[in-house]
């Protein structure tokens, strides 16, 4: 296993953008991540996103699709967990599918289980100073069920301050080729759609990952080593 000089690597950066933050950690995993498994690795990265609503991906070497984003987003919304059309744009989620044809990965049908979402918003707006307005994704009740697919985050937490809607996401792991730049999308928007309904604007985003990860196949693709910061 290599050698890391964590006095090197900030893993509580602040960030304008999700792009800024895709930019800075893809090359630090390749270059100085920890070998894990098929990846390399960080554990227990946190940090910010101040404008989480300038949510494309614009690294030139990513070529990030906002017409999957967009698709993803939409279907999320749907709260169906069949991934068989989602799965014709990212054949992923053949692999993730039950003899259904169902995920356990759609977050929308996560949040929309109990009503989990309206019951979020409800929270916030009886109360501004909530500290019980979380969605719940990664359920260890349901651990029986994770066979194919495992959920790769735990939760989602609203809160309001200077009146403005904050938001912080809990991950247990997340692949900063595909899974970030997809996901910080979907779960901006999120936030976007709470804030909506509460009629304020958004805050901060705030991303917190127990292992964030290149796979080793991702290693170096495409990207120009003067960009390593």
């Amino acid at each position: 296993m290599n050698t890391i000089n964590t006095t090197m690597i900030n893993t509580t950066n602040k960030f304008n953008t999700a792009d800024e933050a895709f930019a800075y950690f893809y090359p630090l995993l390749c270059k100085q991540g920890y070998d894990f498994g098929d990846t390399r690795c960080l554990f227990n990265v946190g940090f910010e996103i101040t404008n989480p609503l300038q949510n494309e991906i614009h690294t030139e070497y990513r070529a990030w699709n906002i017409k999957y984003a967009e698709r993803e987003w939409a279907w999320y919304l749907s709260g169906d967990p069949n991934a068989e059309e989602i799965a014709k744009r990212a054949p992923i989620w053949y692999k993730m599918m039950d003899s259904d044809g169902n995920v356990r990965s759609n977050y929308g049908w996560q949040w929309e289980r109990n009503h989990q979402l309206d019951k979020v918003v409800a929270k916030l707006r009886d109360n501004a100073d909530t500290r019980q307005a979380s969605i719940s994704i990664y359920d260890g009740k349901e651990i029986d069920t994770y066979r194919n697919d495992t959920p790769c985050t735990y939760a989602i937490h609203f809160y309001i301050h200077d009146n403005v809607l904050n938001m912080s996401v809990m991950m247990r792991s997340n692949d900063i080729w595909y899974g970030f730049c997809n996901d910080q999308y979907c779960f901006s928007m999120l936030q976007k759609t709470v804030a909506e309904r509460l009629s304020i604007d958004v805050g901060i985003y705030y991303h917190f990952v127990n292992n964030l990860h290149v796979y080793e196949d991702f290693v170096g693709k495409n990207y120009q080593p003067q960009t390593i910061i």
